[in-house]
């Protein structure tokens, strides 16, 4: 397994300094988060960041991510998917290999709304193929449609295309309706990525992303996924994910050390 930092850990740094640092703190991996690089491109050059990661020696198999693509609402979908192609030039230019995107069905869902998104996803996973990016389906705890494991594997299985594939938010495993048996329904085929965090001292039912801390330092039952991934023999990126406003305040390089420390304990002996 890849050990990763989300560059959503540390949303107050910019991004030179946040490269820099998670590479002095041994981040040989990055989860990028795209309204970050965006600001970064305003001013810069795909060229400047490529020499960026370049100079630090860094890594950046996986981009998150896109969400809107499944809303009813015509004209917000068009930006949406708009913002998606847009997105997946980014990834090819840059090198980074699965994109992830939001399977952020709004409500209510009748039967045509699960054909609506297989449609979606049918569009979603060719124009990954398109740009030779792949795409991980992050289900939501809060979505009409595809809020559990199991749904979402149900509907990549329906797809049935290779560059469309799971990616598991531990915190949207565990405060929705997924339950430890759809761990069974992961494969070394259909799980794209794994973006790990962790929840104390909040009810499930009211917990937000704001809630999220380091993995292994809450209440969640992280050994039974960490046991399926090597199971399946996992070999793709492990990231840590969290947007709790006291962590993303803290420096970079503490971020970044911190994150990796945790992922270390939680994975011990990573391959």
């Amino acid at each position: 397994m890849k050990l990763a930092v989300s560059q959503v850990c540390s949303l107050a740094a910019p991004v030179e300094r946040d490269l820099e640092e998670y590479a002095a703190s041994g981040v040989q991996h990055v989860e990028a988060w795209f309204t970050k690089l965006e600001q970064y491109l305003a001013a810069h050059t795909t060229d400047d960041l490529r020499r960026l990661l370049g100079r630090y020696e860094l890594q950046v198999p996986v981009g998150s991510m896109q969400g809107g693509l499944f809303t009813p609402d015509a004209a917000a979908r068009d930006v949406a998917w708009t913002l998606f192609r847009q997105r997946l030039e980014l990834c090819q230019s840059l090198g980074i290999t699965t994109i992830v995107v939001a399977c952020d069905v709004p409500g209510p869902c009748a039967q045509r709304d699960v054909q609506r998104v297989l449609s979606a996803l049918r569009t979603i996973a060719a124009w990954g193929r398109e740009h030779a990016v792949r795409v991980a389906l992050e289900f939501q705890a809060t979505s009409a449609l595809g809020n559990n494991l199991q749904t979402a594997a149900a509907l990549i299985q329906d797809v049935d295309d290779p560059w469309l594939g799971i990616c598991l938010d531990a915190f949207h495993f565990e405060i929705g309706p997924s339950k430890p048996d759809d761990l069974a329904h992961l494969t070394a085929a259909n799980l794209f990525h794994v973006q790990l965090s962790d929840l104390s001292g909040r009810l499930r039912e009211l917990a937000t992303d704001g809630d999220r801390i380091l993995p292994g330092d809450g209440e969640l039952s992280l050994g039974p996924l960490v046991a399926r991934l090597r199971a399946i023999h996992y070999a793709g990126v492990v990231s840590v994910e969290v947007m709790n406003p006291q962590i993303v305040q803290i420096s970079a390089r503490q971020v970044s050390e911190t994150c990796l420390a945790a992922l270390r304990r939680v994975i011990p002996d990573h391959a």
